[in-house]
């Protein structure tokens, strides 16, 4: 689809005429990114990936693979073809942020309306949130292990007073992480861009020490990587791998949505692509591969894999090399927590009031309700949180990057109208700033993605039992049905004054 205007008329790639800061719908956050403060570029982009890939989760995620069968190998690809995958949707998205300098609520305006992609936002940034609030809480408790190692386990730290069940002292160091993050965060993009840079090589090379350390401990590697797989390559593995890879993909689905707040800041679209093709399935791969050598060194030390990496790096000899191990956590879970769960929420509560919230005012209320929601209590209970909550809003995220992909790359051919994004009654103002195509082609998908999902631990506790088969794959069932579908609605029902590829203008309402 294009709109009536000539394609030879149509703006070059760029940002556009800027709106007014204060305007209805836009602030200085929100506008286009002028050409000349795009400054990041493919180490900037490979430094933001390996800060975020860095992290614990993703340390322990080859275990669970391994748990549920399968042996290093297999775990090992599974998760670099997941993120091969992802790393699709992420480039396609990113795209529109080095070509027009546009955060993704505003993208969200092309397809959604300038008012509906409120609905995409809000969802975005209400995960965003929560995943923020945990890893404030993991980062906290790191500092309050790091701080109870310095002091003494027999020190006043170690033996403070209980307040709702836990010491006061873990508490401060849940606040001192929060505050830490918010000092970062409220200098703006082009420190997070700096931090990202130095913090990553400095985990990187904790890592690797780390596996030093082990192999020296273990005089080689253990039996872990002679195990062979439970599953072999048969059905059952099949059967295992495809929810596996889902799984995987599932990750980092949530930044394949909100990629643009990053990639407008880049020089080129050479700068995204290569930046996140370098940075992204290597760093995962390759950290999962890390995570297996280093948990197989520890089963050959201490008799059994010890896959959480604060644990094992307690068991180290040396004071110092245990500051050091448990320092590379925090900055992982820093460097994480910061670009991939507030950035988004930042922008996403700018976007609901733009004249009354700036980038750092979200910020702020992210941070607020990441807190509120006592990450705490999720951290504590995996099954609602994983079960109830997460997997539904996993699947209502593909749901959102399949209408983002056909409306921006199949229907637009990546040709925007900068201004009109900004204003009421222009071309993406659609029936009164929502376009009902997305949202019916969101609803469709979104049924279809987690309509099936489970309410619980158990299978038998599906939502829509006859949609279980699909819950496995909420992210691809959510992504395809809903580009296919907002594809149909676009095309056989196209809003008023605008027309399909080589088509002629059309009438019809909305």
């Amino acid at each position: 689809m294009t709109d009536t205007v000539p394609a030879a008329a149509l703006p070059e790639p760029g940002p556009g005429s800027p709106p007014a800061a204060g305007d209805r719908f836009a602030n200085a956050d929100l506008r286009p990114v002028p050409a000349t403060e795009r400054t990041w570029t493919t180490y900037n982009f490979a430094a933001l990936w390996v800060g975020m890939a860095v992290n614990v989760p993703t340390w322990t995620l080859a275990s669970g693979l391994i748990g549920v069968g399968m042996d290093w190998t297999q775990a090992v690809l599974t998760i670099a073809l997941a993120n091969v995958i992802v790393l699709v949707p992420m480039v396609l998205t990113g795209h529109v942020g080095p070509k027009y300098g546009i955060p993704f609520p505003v993208l969200a305006r092309a397809s959604f309306g300038v008012r509906g992609a409120n609905l995409p936002a809000l969802i975005r940034g209400v995960v965003a949130c929560a995943w923020f609030g945990i890893q404030t809480w993991v980062g906290g408790q790191s500092i309050y292990f790091l701080t109870g190692r310095l002091f003494g386990a027999d020190s006043w730290w170690a033996d403070a007073g209980e307040i709702a069940g836990r010491p006061w002292t873990l508490w401060l160091s849940f606040m001192a992480f929060w505050v830490l993050e918010i000092a970062i965060i409220l200098r703006g993009m082009d420190t997070l861009r700096r931090f990202e840079n130095w913090a990553a090589p400095v985990m990187l090379a904790g890592a690797v020490l780390l596996l030093i350390w082990i192999a020296n401990e273990a005089g080689g590697f253990g039996p872990l990587l002679d195990q062979p797989s439970q599953l072999g390559w048969g059905a059952d593995f099949w059967d295992v791998f495809f929810p596996s890879l889902m799984g995987m993909i599932g990750f980092w689905s949530t930044l394949s949505l909100n990629i643009p707040d990053f990639t407008r800041f880049g020089t080129g679209q050479r700068a995204q692509v290569w930046g996140q093709s370098l940075g992204l399935p290597t760093t995962m791969a390759a950290f999962a591969l890390l995570s297996v050598l280093v948990t197989s060194g520890s089963q050959a030390v201490y008799g059994e894999p010890v896959w959480d990496p604060a644990e094992l790096a307690a068991r180290m000899d040396s004071e110092l090399a245990v500051v050091f191990a448990l320092f590379v956590l925090l900055l992982a879970t820093l460097t994480t927590n910061i670009a991939a769960n507030l950035v988004s929420p930042a922008y996403d509560a700018a976007h609901l009031a733009p004249r009354h919230i700036t980038f750092r005012t979200g910020a702020l209320i992210a941070c607020a309700v990441g807190v509120l929601m006592a990450p705490w209590k999720l951290y504590e209970d995996p099954d609602i949180y994983i079960f109830t909550w997460l997997g539904t809003v996993g699947g209502l995220l593909g749901t959102v990057s399949g209408i983002f992909i056909a409306d921006y790359w199949l229907l637009r051919r990546t040709r925007l109208d900068v201004e009109d994004l900004y204003r009421a009654e222009g071309r993406y103002w659609y029936d009164r700033g929502w376009n009902w195509r997305a949202l019916v082609a969101f609803a469709a998908g979104g049924l279809l993605a987690v309509g099936g999902s489970y309410s619980g631990p158990f299978p038998e506790d599906g939502l829509i039992p006859f949609l279980q088969p699909l819950a496995d794959y909420g992210w691809a069932v959510g992504l395809a049905t809903s580009l296919a579908g907002y594809l149909a609605l676009m095309r056989f029902a196209p809003p008023r004054g605008q027309v399909l590829e080589g088509g002629a203008p059309t009438s019809s309402g909305g």
